[in-house]
């Protein structure tokens, strides 16, 4: 895979005088300009009010539904209709589907399965455009929107009773290995819908039905609560010796990645790898309950705090009004007849804030760092730009002066004490008691944490605070037992695994782990909107592209909005899966999630994110690329407007597009999955200049991602030097006050021993190590192991219970008498041979 991390688009070169490389006045209005037009960019993120944005598995079902289908598919719902209804009519008489009986309604089922067992292709699709038909709410029949979801709902548990799934399942093996529809679509220069309409018919009642069987209601009978147990434990488990229908999706997506299959509809098959895999491994929610059984499995003490619901209590930080700043500056008198004290603390602030920006630029080069006189002179070569302070730096958690606003009004706003309990490891224990011994006795005692013999009260105190605080994670107890079990394979004897199936999903996926990783990321970069179109990209669009290009400027504008869409949806069902694979990974074994990890680090994954944020992250998150008349099911209600420029425009009202910046979410978590207690992938942040890309991301006003983003320069300042940790105080104020504190942390300081010089490239090394090992430990072992006892005593040889066919005691006769008693046993030959 290329590497991502190629020079964005960042301002012009800092080189000490801010400009572009010439010479001193005659460049500075370059340089100027180019300030100014990085601060336009910004302006738009200090009137933007804090986004009331509630986090979750997954939006609204209506819009789930609706991201399924893009806009130039939309006639394929009336083909879809008339389908159904030439079949329906030939079948009932003088009824309509919701005037039917159930039993009715299975019968019709029946025989639609029975029409899909045909040899023609043409009549074959047909049928399944009618069973299409049926999952989509029957809305010819409806008189609203949600009158069509009701029915969607209801039909897709009736097809699924009737064995549809399985059904479609078998259909859906044939298109994959459909030879004839590759091999056209490899000849042709452009692939379009037309070259995947039998998948996309296939995939888009497979995913009905499982969105719509995932939903759970208070409201939901009985039996549809028994049929969605069912159904989990089909998606999740292998039967008839067929594998998990996740990994079957996988094959797809890496089919596609390798050019074998460019017509395969990506965006359907994502967004059914997604939901499946929420489907059976369970959502956010579902992983913290998981968390909390497993802690109590394993005699750990409770949670000190539910995550979810303290991210959620979070407000986010809010920078002061841009209008009063620049009101400021237009009012202040030149920085040249500034006197005294005001003069001087204005022009410090002027510098510390033009570092800031200097810091800001060069994002993705690989230069050595300037030196702090360097940074002196950048300052100074833009002091003249008076008032223009990067709103970022400016402090959110310090009240407004009193003539703003009351600091009453404050008190009541801002929330007393820290969000997090404070969480210490017992590495960080022992590495403190390390500091102490040697200090006041000249000798440690290696691993022990108790012996405070020769230590002054004070050092006791503080191990009893430690104490109090010390955090045991489900990880530190799985690699301790795998420590175990690799130093003492025979006493402790085999393992048990549970057959889980997030255990079965790693089974499945181990071999070929590294592909779809890869896959994965390729189409991420695909449709990440940094990304420029290459020769030798993937085309991730064969499902979106209309047979024949748009004509009109309304129809160019509604290709436009339909493919940006397209690629926004991409985006949020990758990083959300990706982000569940890990979670549950993770919880499911530590070893798992660190195999998941590695490779996507390999796959530069890292350095694909930061390209991804590099980008007006609060125009990607505001932006409006859909069309509301032509989403699902309002559509299909009424009658498809006339294409102007008001109805292209009249989209939703709310202030954020939620996929987008609920992708933002999961991409920053992902970020944070694999850096976290990583020295050696948090200097790859460093070393692609994550920090200026990061703080641009802190001008969205939503609280989770402002924490995760927090999060990742937490873990990288005391790699990043004195100077900027000097020059960017307020953000050091916020990450202290929104993000856990672990005691003994040297974050803020840089002398930690991590911040150290560090054999990095032997801290993957033996990451991997333990890896592998554990891989062949658990998943290699050989039928017949040269480790496994041999029993040597004759009684209980003879005594052990043999498995036998079912069929055995029929014929047992008939073997006794051809196998014993007619052959003839050559004794002496038995003796001379022992």
């Amino acid at each position: 895979m290329e590497d991502p991390a190629v020079p964005g688009t960042g301002g012009p070169p800092a080189n000490g005088n801010g400009n572009g490389g010439g010479k001193g006045k005659q460049a500075a209005p370059k340089g100027r300009e180019a300030f100014r037009s990085q601060r336009r960019e910004s302006e738009g993120s200090v009137d933007c009010p804090t986004l009331e944005f509630e986090y979750g598995d997954a939006d609204g079902h209506a819009a789930e539904l609706s991201e399924l289908y893009s806009y130039t598919e939309n006639l394929e719902f009336t083909n879809n209709r008339r389908c159904f209804e030439e079949d329906f009519k030939t079948q009932v008489q003088g009824k309509e589907w919701l005037e039917l009986e159930e039993d009715a309604q299975k019968a019709y089922i029946m025989g639609l399965l029975d029409r899909l067992e045909v040899v023609s292709r043409e009549r074959r699709l047909k049928v399944a455009r009618a069973v299409l038909y049926l999952a989509q709410g029957t809305f010819g029949e409806c008189d609203s929107e949600v009158d069509v979801l009701h029915w969607s709902r209801y039909n897709c548990f009736l097809l699924y009773q009737m064995g549809t799934f399985s059904t479609f399942l078998e259909l859906l093996h044939m298109e994959i290995d459909n030879s004839q529809a590759c091999s056209s679509a490899l000849r042709k220069p452009a692939v379009s819908i037309a070259d995947s309409t039998e998948l996309r018919v296939l995939l888009s009642v497979m995913y009905l039905m499982v969105e719509n069987i995932r939903l759970e209601r208070e409201t939901d009978p009985c039996g549809w609560r028994t049929a969605r147990e069912t159904f989990r434990t089909e998606l999740s488990f292998s039967m008839h010796n067929e594998e998990p229908f996740a990994l079957l999706l996988f094959s797809m997506v890496t089919k596609f990645c390798s050019g074998l299959a460019p017509h395969f509809p990506i965006k359907k098959v994502l967004l059914l790898l997604w939901k499946v895999v929420m489907f059976t491994l369970g959502g956010f929610e579902h992983l913290q309950t998981l968390k909390v059984q497993k802690r109590a499995e394993l005699g750990l003490p409770p949670l000190a705090e539910d995550s979810i619901q303290v991210v959620k209590s979070m407000r986010a930080a809010s920078p002061p009004s841009y209008t009063l700043d620049l009101g400021e500056s237009q009012l202040a008198p030149p920085p040249s007849k500034l006197r005294g004290r005001r003069g001087s603390r204005r022009q410090l602030l002027t510098k510390q804030d033009s570092l800031d920006i200097y810091n800001e630029r060069d994002l993705f080069k690989t230069e050595e760092p300037a030196t702090e006189e360097e940074e002196e002179s950048a300052g100074d070569g833009e002091r003249t730009l008076d008032g223009e302070l990067d709103l970022l730096e400016q402090d959110p958690l310090v009240p407004p002066p009193p003539s703003e606003a009351p600091l009453s009004a404050e008190r009541v706003t801002f929330p007393k004490g820290l969000p997090w309990a404070p969480k210490v490891r017992q590495k960080d224990i022992e590495h403190f008691l390390e500091m102490s011994r040697n200090k006041f006795i000249g000798f440690t005692l290696g691993q022990d944490t108790d012996t405070l013999v020769g230590l002054p009260r004070p050092i006791h105190e503080s191990v009893k605070t430690l104490k109090q605080h010390k955090y045991i994670s489900i990880a530190d107890v799985q690699i301790k037992n795998e420590e175990e079990l690799e130093k003492c394979p025979m006493s402790l004897g085999e393992e048990v695994v549970p057959e889980t199936p997030c255990e079965i999903l790693y089974q499945g996926m181990l071999y070929s782990l590294p592909q779809y990783m890869i896959a994965l990321l390729k189409i991420l970069l695909a449709a990440a909107p940094t990304s420029k179109a290459k020769t030798d990209s993937i085309n991730i669009l064969a499902d979106v592209l209309p047979e024949e290009m748009p004509i009109t400027v309304l129809q160019s504008m509604k290709l436009g909005i339909d493919v940006n869409r397209h690629k926004e949806i991409i985006v949020k069902s990758i990083s959300t899966l990706l982000l569940l694979l890990l979670k549950h990974f993770k919880l499911n074994h530590i070893y798992q999630f660190e195999y998941v990890s590695q490779h996507l680090v390999f796959a530069n994954c890292i350095p694909l994110i930061l390209k991804f944020f590099n980008q007006n992250i609060l125009s990607y998150i505001t932006a409006k690329n859909s069309i509301s008349v032509l989403d699902y099911p309002c559509c299909t209600i009424q009658d498809l407007p006339e294409l102007t420029t008001e109805s292209l425009e009249a989209g939703d009202n709310s202030q954020f597009c939620w996929r987008n910046l609920f992708s933002c979410i999961n991409l920053l978590r992902l970020l944070n999955k694999l850096t976290k207690w990583k020295h050696s992938r948090t200097m790859m942040l460093v070393v692609f200049k994550s920090a200026p890309i990061l703080k641009r991301a802190l001008k969205v006003k939503q609280a989770m991602l402002q924490l995760y983003v927090l999060k990742l320069l937490k873990i990288q300042t005391k790699y990043l030097g004195r100077q900027w940790r000097k020059s960017n105080m307020k953000t050091m104020s916020a990450i202290y006050q929104k993000v856990r504190h672990r005691m003994n942390d040297d974050w803020a300081y840089g002398n930690d021993i991590d911040a150290r010089p560090w054999d990095f490239q032997a801290e993957e090394c033996t990451l991997r190590a333990n890896i592998e090992a554990f891989n062949s430990r658990r998943y290699d072992r050989p039928q017949d192991s040269e480790f496994s006892p041999v029993d040597n005593c004759l009684q209980s040889v003879l005594g052990q219970r043999l498995d036998l066919p079912e069929d055995f005691h029929y014929s047992y006769e008939l073997w006794l008498e051809r196998e014993v008693f007619s052959q003839p046993i050559c004794w002496e030959e038995l003796l001379q041979n022992h």
